[in-house]
């Protein structure tokens, strides 16, 4: 995906300020309005230039721009890490994936299932509500936890000037929480209108990666390696899990790749998750003598070739 430089489309500084991205956006939009316009090429223009000010010209969405793009080491290909917009709040209940229609994938890839920008009824008494999103380790759903919480809130001075207003919160991760699901902090939105309640702030939980485990819904994999001989003739084992080690029997006969199941040891739930252990059968270096002679003992007196079954010698 192609990096797109919003700045240098609207030939500004990073340091604008509000005025200068509106002055910017109507010059070019003179220049490239396909109803009036001679230049070349001057539709996909003004769509750029759209863009463009559909970032920069909205606070939310150019802050979390800019932290992204302090990101960015230049390049053709750019794709945004999975927690570019962590703890970034913005207002609103969300914007649908429609709004990005016209846009590039660059900018539906980063804002077209976010809410940034979306504002609900300011003639309302109560606070917007704000949200945002947030990384969590694993092992946090499987206990509850409580962690501080680090979140930017975008603001404009009355300059035009964007800046970030930080806030640590201390949040109770409930037990058994999934992926996407959130958690509501009650008032922690924006004030009320003329003395009305604030808003709640609603925190979209999403894991952080793990080198051990991976999550289907409730349910947790991970791949654990295992010895031929276990394989082959079953052995009982440790296996690691987000509350603690486990034994588990690999029944004989086993194949690399094979699933087992470990009922109920999933993310806890209603109806919990499982946890599924994948077999990765690890073969010992032929690197000594020793170690030598027994594959050959092994390729002399078992007479197996596992390409038989495709037609293989």
């Amino acid at each position: 995906m192609e990096y797109k430089d919003y700045y240098k489309i609207l030939g500004i500084q990073k340091t604008a300020t509000a005025e200068e991205i509106k002055k910017a956006y109507r010059k070019l939009a003179r220049k490239y309005h396909p109803d009036v316009s001679k230049e070349k090429d001057a539709e996909k223009h003004m769509k750029e230039v759209n863009e463009a000010n559909a970032v920069l010209s909205d606070t939310e969405k150019r802050a979390a721009y800019d932290q992204l793009g302090s990101r960015y080491q230049g390049g053709q290909e750019f794709q945004p890490p999975p927690d570019w917009n962590a703890g970034f709040e913005y207002a609103g209940s969300g914007m649908p994936g429609g709004d990005s229609a016209d846009f590039s994938d660059f900018f539906a890839n980063l804002f077209g299932q976010t809410g940034y920008g979306r504002k609900t009824n300011r003639g309302k008494m109560r606070g917007e509500d704000h949200h945002a999103k947030i990384f969590i380790d694993l092992p946090d759903t499987f206990q509850g936890a409580t962690r501080a919480i680090g979140l930017h809130a975008p603001q404009q001075d009355a300059q035009g000037h964007v800046s970030i207003k930080e806030r640590v919160l201390n949040v109770k991760i409930p037990k058994g929480v999934k992926e996407g699901q959130y958690i509501r902090l009650s008032g922690q939105g924006n004030p009320g209108v003329g003395g009305g309640p604030p808003g709640d702030l609603f925190l979209e939980v999403h894991f952080k990666q793990d080198a051990l485990y991976r999550v289907e819904e409730r349910d947790v994999y991970e791949n654990v390696p295992v010895t031929p001989w276990e394989a082959a003739l079953g052995a009982e084992i440790t296996v690691p899990t987000p509350t603690g080690n486990v034994q588990m029997k690999v029944p004989a006969g086993s194949q690399s790749g094979r699933k087992l199941r470990l009922k109920g040891r999933g993310i806890p739930g209603g109806v919990p998750g499982d946890l599924y252990v994948i077999l990765d059968m690890v073969i010992p270096p032929a690197d000594t003598e020793k170690a030598r002679k027994l594959y050959e003992t092994m390729a002399e007196e078992l007479p197996f070739n596992p390409r038989n079954k495709v037609g293989g010698e």
